[in-house]
């Protein structure tokens, strides 16, 4: 009888490599365009922004003459866009001040120059902050206010109802808010320069023991005719990119909810943007004008 031979142990052969299909290959990524040709396709889109709001801008201003003239919805939105904007211009205003306060005396205090807190604090006020921080900050608040109002009458298909009815929807959306605009914003940023004097006066009084006669008496002195006209005439251009960039970003909105808070978004970001650079280049004119 024979004994049972032990099962050879073959080793197994490893398995096949999975065949890989070229045609499921994915193509390789094309190469962005270069930096310059990216920069150039941006140039060209801001240009094509800026002429939509030319035209926006120059049938408002036909259409501001043209009968009937909308006098109940241009007060309509002076109420919306002025009334209801003072209290944030008046924290805006008051707080900045008294910063402002704390920063120069503290500052002044350590050249024994106390006594030109309140000449600083004039001139600052008068040119620069009150109608800048007072546009940038209504402006924020009015311009989106603009975009989501009219971006909904755009999504919901009423601006096409209002063409459709034969009136121009620039003379009923756009005239009123223009208008209103210019008119509320030389008024805020008054407003503001005497509140944030009212602010900076009772800081320096409280707190540095200067005097708040003392302190008007030398703010006013340095603030001359042309100081207070070179910050407040800023204001009506300030309104009017405000109105254009709002109404703009509300008549090109597209993509129903989403594009209304896509399009309110960037009109802030535009309307913040474009009254920095104007605020610059109205300085510089009008320091030829008014010179200090």
């Amino acid at each position: 009888m024979t004994a049972p031979q032990p099962p050879h142990d073959r080793p197994s052969a490893p398995p096949a490599p999975p065949r890989i299909s070229l045609s499921h290959v994915p193509p390789p990524a094309k190469p962005g365009p270069p930096l310059l040709a990216q920069l150039g396709g941006e140039f060209l889109a801001l240009l094509d922004h800026l002429g939509r709001v030319g035209s926006i801008f120059a049938g408002a201003l036909r259409a501001m003459w043209v009968r009937p003239f909308e006098v109940g919805a241009t007060i309509y939105q002076m109420e919306s866009l002025g009334v209801a904007s003072v209290g944030i211009a008046s924290v805006t205003a008051i707080f900045i001040g008294m910063v402002m306060a704390v920063q120069f005396a503290f500052g002044l205090q350590k050249f024994g120059g106390m006594e030109y807190t309140g000449r600083i604090i004039g001139l600052s006020f008068s040119r620069e902050l009150a109608p800048t921080l007072t546009a940038v900050i209504v402006g924020g608040r009015i311009g989106s206010g603009m975009t989501a109002e009219v971006g909904s009458m755009a999504v919901t298909e009423q601006i096409d109802a209002i063409r459709a009815l034969g009136a121009d929807p620039i003379k009923k959306l756009v005239v009123p808010r223009l208008l209103a605009a210019i008119v509320v914003m030389p008024v805020l940023a008054a407003f503001a320069l005497v509140l944030g004097f009212s602010g900076a006066m009772f800081v320096v009084s409280s707190q540095f023991n200067i005097p708040a006669g003392f302190f008007l008496h030398t703010a006013l002195g340095s603030v001359g005719m042309g100081d207070f006209a070179s910050g407040i005439a800023k204001c009506p251009i300030f309104g009017i990119i405000i109105a254009l960039v709002g109404c703009y970003f509300g008549l090109t909105t597209t993509g129903g909810t989403e594009g209304v808070g896509r399009a309110t978004t960037r009109s802030v970001v535009a309307i913040s943007i474009s009254i920095l650079i104007a605020d610059f280049w109205l300085t510089k004119l009008f320091m030829t004008i008014w010179p200090q």
